[in-house]
C-alpha cells in the first residue's frame, strides 16, 4: 500500500516526487518507457531558472531524482500498463507487478508527434526540434525550416523569426489549417517562406542536421535542401492511453482539471503535459508538479491517511 505513486519521471514527476517525499509520504515514482521525459532527448536547457550556464536535459532530470530519492522517493523503472480508478485504493499494474495506492500523481506526459523517418530520433537535440521556445535561441542568423500548418507550426515559425536569418515552412496542402489570425501574421512575415504541398523525405548530417530532401507531391520531384535546423509542429500525443474512459478529457486526450490539479476522479491528480496543450515548458512542467504533490497531500490529510494516521500495511489490507 503506497500513500502516492507519481506516474513518470520528468520535470512534473520529479518535482512532484521531491513535494511528496518532503511531506513524509514516501511516494514512488513509475519512470515509464521514456525516462526523463521530453528533457531526456534534450541537449542544452537554458531557460531552467539557476542555472546561468544552462545545462544537459539528462543531467537536469538526473539532478532533479537524486534530490527526490534524498528525500525519500522510490523510483522504479517499468511501465503502467494498466490502472483501476473505480475505488480507493486504486489499482496500478507497472508492467508484472500490481500496486496499490491512496492518490495518483499523472504525470505521464506527451510525445511529440514525429515524421517518421531514418535517422530522424538520432538527430534530435542536434538540429532536430519539436520545440521552437526551447531551442529557437541556438539558431540565431540560421535557416531553418518548420513541419506542419496547424496553428502550432504557425506560432513556433513566428518565434524562430526573433532568432533565424531565414524561415521556411513546409506543408503537405496547398492552405494552411491554421486559425486565419495566426495565417495573417505568418503571410505578413518577411522573413518566413512557404513550400506548398511539400513533405520532408530524409534528414542528412552527420555531426548534426545540414540538409533536408524535399518531394513535390504535385510533381512528385525531390531536391535537397540545405538547413540549419528542423522544428516538427505536427502536434503531440498526451500519454494518457491508460486512463481512457476512466478520467474526463478533452477531444485530443488531454486530461480536464477541475480546481488545482485535481482530476474527474477524487484522488487522482495530473501535472505536466498531460493536461497541458499550450505551454510545454519543462519549468511549468516542475510548477505543476509541485502544485499536485500539494494537492495529494492534503487530499490525504482531509481524509485522515497520512502517514501519522493510516494503520499499518498489513492492517490496511485486512480492512481493504
Amino acid at each position: 500500500m503506497r500513500q502516492v505513486v507519481i506516474v513518470g519521471s520528468g520535470c512534473a514527476g520529479l518535482t512532484a516526487a521531491v513535494y511528496a517525499a518532503r511531506a513524509g509520504l514516501r511516494p514512488l515514482v513509475v519512470e515509464g518507457p521514456e525516462v526523463g521525459g521530453q528533457l531526456g532527448l534534450t541537449t542544452d536547457v537554458e531557460n531552467f531558472p539557476g542555472f546561468p550556464e544552462g545545462i544537459q536535459g539528462p543531467d537536469l532530470i538526473r539532478r532533479m531524482r537524486e534530490q527526490a530519492e534524498r528525500f525519500g522517493a522510490e523510483v522504479m523503472r517499468g511501465e503502467l500498463r494498466r490502472a483501476d480508478l473505480s475505488r480507493r485504493p486504486f489499482r496500478l499494474r507497472v508492467d508484472e507487478e500490481e500496486h496499490l495506492t491512496r492518490a495518483l500523481v499523472i504525470a505521464s506526459g506527451a510525445s511529440a508527434r514525429w515524421l517518421g523517418l531514418p535517422r530522424e530520433r538520432e538527430l534530435v537535440g542536434r538540429g532536430i526540434s519539436s520545440c521552437a521556445t526551447c531551442d529557437g535561441f541556438f539558431y540565431r542568423g540560421r535557416v531553418v525550416g518548420v513541419v506542419g500548418g496547424g496553428d502550432t507550426a504557425m506560432e513556433e515559425a513566428l518565434f524562430l523569426t526573433r532568432f533565424a536569418s531565414r524561415v521556411h515552412v513546409f506543408h503537405r496542402r496547398d492552405e494552411l489549417r491554421a486559425s486565419k489570425i495566426m495565417q495573417e501574421r505568418a503571410f505578413a512575415n518577411p522573413r518566413i517562406e512557404f513550400h506548398w504541398n511539400t513533405v520532408v523525405t530524409a534528414v542528412h548530417g552527420e555531426a548534426g542536421l545540414d540538409a533536408v530532401t524535399l518531394r513535390d507531391l504535385m510533381a512528385g520531384a525531390e531536391r535537397r535542401f540545405e538547413l540549419h535546423g528542423l522544428f516538427v509542429a505536427i502536434g503531440h500525443v498526451p500519454n494518457t492511453e491508460v486512463f481512457a474512459g476512466q478520467l474526463e478529457m478533452d477531444d485530443l486526450g488531454y486530461i480536464v482539471l477541475h480546481e488545482g490539479s485535481r482530476t474527474s476522479v477524487p484522488g487522482v491528480f495530473a501535472a505536466g503535459d498531460v493536461h497541458d496543450r499550450h505551454y510545454r515548458q519543462a519549468v511549468t512542467a516542475a510548477g505543476a508538479g509541485c502544485r499536485a504533490a500539494m494537492d495529494a497531500e492534503r487530499f490525504l490529510e482531509a481524509a485522515d491517511e497520512t502517514p501519522a494516521s493510516v494503520p499499518t500495511p498489513a492492517v490496511a489490507r485486512a480492512g481493504a
